[in-house]
C-alpha cells in the first residue's frame, strides 16, 4: 500500500501553523486575542504528534527504498 505523504506533510503543516495564522486572523479582526492563546495550545497538541508521526513514516519509506 502506498502511502500519501504529501497530504500527510500538508495535514501536519496545516495543524501546527495554518490554524494559528487562521486565530491570528481572527483575533486581529475582532480584538479577542484569547483566541491566538487556545488556538496555539491546540496546534501544539494536534500538531506535535502529527510531525512526529508523519517523519517516522517518512523515515520508514526511505530507509524501504535504499533497502531495495
Amino acid at each position: 500500500m502506498k502511502e500519501n505523504l504529501k497530504f500527510a506533510w500538508f495535514a501536519t503543516w496545516f495543524a501546527l501553523a495554518g490554524q494559528l495564522v487562521f486565530f491570528l486572523g481572527v483575533s486581529i479582526f475582532t480584538g479577542e486575542w484569547r483566541y491566538v492563546m487556545w488556538s496555539f495550545m491546540v496546534s501544539l497538541l494536534a500538531g506535535i504528534p502529527s510531525l512526529v508521526n508523519t517523519w517516522q513514516a517518512q523515515k520508514r519509506i526511505n530507509l524501504s527504498k535504499l533497502d531495495h
